[in-house]
């Protein structure tokens, strides 16, 4: 195979032994490096762990690398465990995390580990796993880290060799494959410049009469859908990837399109015929929103959001992966490292909503969406349409997004919990020094830096307070501490339910209630449709702890708070384990299908968390795995998926 000069690069690195950052645009070929680790490895007998972000990431990869590489292949996630001794091992970041804590033994034939959008690390929400997978990685292992655009690079690799004590080569590459060519919608019309852009000065103005201030807006020219997509049809620019970050918004536009059809007769007849094979093979063919999709389809057209069904999803991407499908509408997570690329991409805003506030794109966040266009080896050039509303965004902010410089990663830690127990059942008060070896410890001010190991401080002593770590002779855990340290992210509340034996008076269907209701997140003003008496008395129990729990956080100055339980899916997930049908549990709760099977994978996860536990009882135990039999059955196995 012949090599890019980035990929050839690193290759050589790697064959001399080397750990290799790799940075380089989405779409510039950073899995070949991958793939040259893996055939290598197996070629002499070594294995090789590749871990990304989400689980769609993790079980794309998996069915790629099987094609490639059969029964080598594993995969272990939180919902899925097949061939799960395979020498290339596919994990969740989390998964691989627990494992470099808990038990680095099982690491032991591994000799290399992947690192797949490693720029996670700067992610709010989940960045800390990455860091901690970072400074827990035993030493035996070698890394390849693969990124889009990182400016800090040479930091985060000098942190990286820092704490391996040995050196880390960085390869870098700036220039895509396919170059980019960026069109702008405005007021209705389709610019090739910013320059030719109709952007008033001015669209809106302040003024005061009779005293008061007001804010007076320019009449401005809609933007059409039609007029993009004649656009881009005109151009022969198609397939197109079209970015939307509102899940309803991505459906109302595909339906926008209902009187198009860019397919010919025999690619009609193709896509149909594929797409109810597919539908049988899935079991979708008497699922309604695969008959929603199912006139779309036919026009090669589709949407693509987390509110699917996992299977509907996958039949989605299989379609766009046979190129028959010309125009899909879809949310940001498509763009994250999954390898579909299209020869056009369009942005429906290019703001979105950051935490707190929807606030203009991160040029990072930016290029791993407009990255997907331009089809390596097919096209000469990738076509990015973004559609302006000048009410909203600045010229000066347009130009920031396209050609400013990516955001540097910064370090997000926040340990957990369960990593602390872990860590102070392994150092005891030696715990502290293992903050100097963070990410955060080696790019914070001394200010930072104190304030990081004072909130360490605070979650020991709230800990130890509350009886998880026993203080005086050894400091050691209690069999609370123990329990608590095998469930990350849920392990307060659930762990003084259990150091309160509730958890042994729950049966299946409690048991199915309560782990539901720990891991969902409501929507703003989402109301609880329907409580039964025995999720009542769950939630009541579980809202005093929670209070309790949160004032003593509140005394130790602990941000964030540990999350408090939402009893949304109660009814849902009661009828699910009593043998309910999925279309009939779905009118339970006011989530969609896609939500529903997600909430309830995550309940799973946190159930096989409780029950590897070795503080959790027999009869704990053996009553978790029969909830947990109940749940995991149709839609909810996503083993079922990836074995089809």
């Amino acid at each position: 195979m012949l090599y890019d000069r980035f990929q050839q690069e690193a290759i050589d690195y790697i064959n001399a032994g080397h750990s290799v950052v790799v940075s380089a645009p989405t779409g510039a070929g950073k899995t070949a490096i991958a793939e040259y680790i893996i055939q290598n490895s197996l070629n002499i007998h070594q294995g090789v762990v590749y871990t990304a972000p989400i689980k769609a990431l993790s079980n794309q990869k998996f069915r790629d690398f099987q094609g490639q590489f059969g029964q080598n292949i594993g995969i272990l996630t939180g919902d899925v465990s097949i061939n799960a001794y395979a020498p290339i091992l596919i994990m969740t970041t989390e998964i691989f995390r627990n494992k470099t804590i808990e038990e680095p033994d099982a690491l032991k034939k591994y000799s290399w580990i992947i690192f797949d959008e490693v720029h996670y690390i700067d992610n709010f929400e989940r960045g800390t796993v990455w860091e901690e997978s970072l400074i827990f990685l035993p030493t035996h292992i070698k890394i390849l880290c693969l990124s889009a655009t990182i400016p800090n690079i040479d930091e985060f690799t000098a942190w990286l060799a820092s704490i391996r004590k040995s050196p880390i080569k960085v390869v870098t590459e700036n220039k895509r494959p396919v170059p980019l060519h960026f069109f702008f919608q405005c007021q209705n019309e389709i610019a090739d410049s910013l320059q030719k852009l109709k952007f008033p000065k001015y669209p809106a103005l302040n003024y005061r009469q009779r005293g008061r201030s007001y804010r007076y807006r320019l009449e401005l020219k809609p933007n059409r859908l039609n007029t993009l997509i004649n656009h881009i049809s005109q151009k022969k620019s198609f397939p197109l990837i079209y970015f939307v970050f509102n899940r309803r918004r991505a459906e109302a536009l595909a339906q926008e399109l209902i009187t198009y059809n860019f397919l010919t007769a025999a690619e009609r007849n193709e896509i149909t015929t594929l797409f109810d094979n597919l539908c049988r093979r899935f079991e979708l063919a008497n699922e309604a929103s695969a008959g929603e999709l199912y006139p779309l389809i036919q026009r090669g057209i589709a949407y693509h959001h987390a509110g699917m069904l996992p299977t509907l999803k996958e039949v989605i991407e299989q379609l766009f992966t046979s190129k028959l499908l010309k125009v899909i509408f879809t949310t940001e997570t498509f763009a994250l490292g999954i390898n579909m690329p299209a020869r056009s991409v369009a942005f429906d805003d290019i703001r979105k909503f950051y935490g707190d506030n929807i606030k203009a794109l991160k040029t990072r966040d930016f290029f791993q969406m407009a990255g997907r266009a331009g089809r390596r080896g097919m096209d000469s050039e990738g076509f990015v349409y973004l559609r302006i509303n000048p009410y909203n965004i600045t010229i000066e902010e347009i130009k920031r997004i396209i050609y400013g410089k990516p955001e540097s990663i910064r370090s997000q830690l926040n340990n957990s919990y369960a990593t602390i127990l872990n860590l102070y059942d392994k150092y005891r008060e030696n715990i502290f020094e293992v903050y100097g070896l963070s990410f955060h410890s080696y790019q914070a001010n001394k200010y930072s830096q104190k304030e990081a190991q004072d909130l360490m401080k605070a979650k020991i002593n709230f800990l130890k307070e509350l009886g998880y770590i026993i203080s005086g002779e050894g400091n050691v855990l209690s069999d609370k501490g123990h329990f608590a340290k095998a469930v990350y992210g849920y392990e307060i509340i659930l762990s003084e339910l259990y150091d309160e034996g509730f958890l042994e008076e729950l049966d299946e269907e409690g048991l199915g209630v309560l782990a539901c209701a720990v891991i969902f997140e409501p929507r703003k003003n989402q109301e609880i449709l329907s409580l039964s008496k025995k999720a009542h008395n769950i939630k009541r129990k579980c809202d005093k702890l929670i209070e309790q729990i949160r004032y003593k956080e509140t005394r130790y100055k602990i941000r964030p708070q540990s999350k408090k339980p939402y009893f949304h899916l109660s009814q849902s997930i009661e009828a699910w384990i009593k043998g309910d049908s999925f279309n009939k549990i779905l009118g339970l709760s006011d989530v969609d299908e896609g939500e529903l099977v997600r909430y309830f994978r995550m309940a799973l996860q946190i159930l096989r968390e409780i029950k590897s536990s070795p503080a959790a009882s027999p009869v704990l135990k053996e009553r978790i795995q029969r909830t947990m039999q109940a749940i995991n059955r149709d839609v909810i196995d996503a083993e079922k998926q990836l074995r089809e």
